[in-house]
């Protein structure tokens, strides 16, 4: 099938005009890196035409290959494409400026308040709302980045089995599926295979749930926060169990129930997931811990994103390349799918959870022009409504 958005020409746009769309996006967005991605692809390639499809390809698969956040990446990336370094800067900023507002407030009324009991019953209806869209984005995806090549449907298969079984999503199945592609490439070229390796204010605001951190808690902060977004590869699933492991476990910070919270934070609030970190910091430092643990994971995804790109650019009309970045897409594709399953398995365990679940995705699919944060507030206040009537 012929992709209809190809063949039409692009709309010329500003960094402006694609910096006020993600700062829209960064404020509406649900769903996670999934569904952001998809809006992305659905708005700015199908609907405005303002970047094509293979640009559309090329960011997701440079923001997947790269460690860090792959929704704020593919933001980053769509700025740096129509404004260099400092369009880069200004719609990264614009995305994650909204999301990070609203985990200040609820951070901030979690200290104050000592807790969001509400918010757990909000997430019971929301998540399961939430695999919904994502399965919905997953569909997309699919359709955009494999067409009918059976190559990279094995490799999105195999990457969204291994994601699924292993709960995390590794560099090395996205190697691998980039390596597979090039050979397959090569073998369709009848060229020798082996050539294809040769290519590679008041007190509660300024202090966190334990009262005035110290300097050394927010080196601390500032340093394995960089970590998390230096080192870690994927959606904002993936960085969850690192977060985990560091958070309660390494730096006894929060406990598994605050930190549950800060999860069930990220996802009823638009925007990256990995905002998280901003609710993170600042049960554990204040406003400081939140504008340092935010800081320090978005910088690398940044400068792993804007760096790469114009010799990516460069060479990503060669064809060999080419195959290994459609192998590398394919397996994100796969990894996304099976971070879905991963997440679906977690948020949709009960009759109820399960009809929220098939009544969203029937809605969605059925109005392609519903509002989506409408959908998120009905099943949230429904979740509510369920765990009032039926405590878990």
């Amino acid at each position: 099938m012929t992709d209809e958005s190809s063949e039409r020409p692009l709309v010329p746009c500003t960094t402006r005009d694609v910096a006020m769309y993600f700062l829209r996006l960064g404020a509406t967005g649900f769903g996670g890196p999934v569904a952001l991605a998809g809006y992305m692809q659905r708005d700015l390639v199908e609907e405005r035409r303002w970047f094509s499809k293979q640009e559309y390809l090329d960011g997701l698969a440079l923001a997947q290959l790269a460690p860090g956040p792959l929704a704020a990446q593919l933001a980053i990336y769509f700025g740096w494409a129509r404004g260099g370094a400092w369009g880069a800067t200004v719609v990264g900023l614009a995305f994650v400026l909204p999301s990070f507002l609203m985990v200040l407030v609820l951070a901030a009324l979690y200290v104050r308040f000592e807790g969001l009991t509400w918010m757990r019953g909000a997430f019971y209806g929301i998540g399961a709302a939430v695999i919904a869209l994502m399965v919905r984005s997953v569909h997309k995806l699919a359709k955009l980045s494999l067409a009918k090549d059976r190559v990279l449907w094995g490799i999105a298969g195999v990457s969204a089995l291994v994601t699924a079984w292993t709960e995390s999503e590794m560099l090395a199945v996205f190697v691998a599926g980039g390596a597979i592609a090039m050979i397959a490439q090569r073998v369709r070229d009848r060229a020798p295979p082996a050539a294809a390796m040769l290519v590679w204010a008041p007190d509660w605001l300024l202090a966190g749930l334990a009262g005035p951190a110290s300097g050394s808690t927010l080196w601390n902060l500032a340093w394995y926060f960089t970590e998390a977004g230096a080192f870690v590869f994927g959606s904002g699933l993936a960085i969850v169990p690192f977060l985990r492991t560091g958070v309660v476990e390494r730096f006894g910070w929060l406990d598994d129930q605050q930190f549950l919270d800060a999860v069930a934070v990220a996802m009823i609030t638009p925007g990256p997931v990995v905002i998280t970190v901003a609710f993170i910091g600042f049960l554990v430092a204040g406003l400081g811990g939140a504008v340092v643990a935010a800081l320090a994971t978005f910088l690398p995804c940044w400068f792993f994103t804007v760096l790469p790109a114009p010799h990516y650019q460069r060479f990503a009309r060669n064809t060999t390349l080419r195959a290994f970045v459609l192998g590398v897409t394919a397996a994100a594709t796969g990894a996304i799918a099976g971070a879905t399953f991963v997440l679906g398995r977690r948020a949709i365990g009960d009759p109820w959870t399960i009809v929220i679940a098939l009544a969203t995705l029937a809605v969605i699919t059925r109005f392609k022009k519903v509002n989506e944060p409408m959908v998120i507030v009905a099943t949230g206040v429904l979740g509510i409504a369920l765990r009032a009537l039926w405590p878990a």
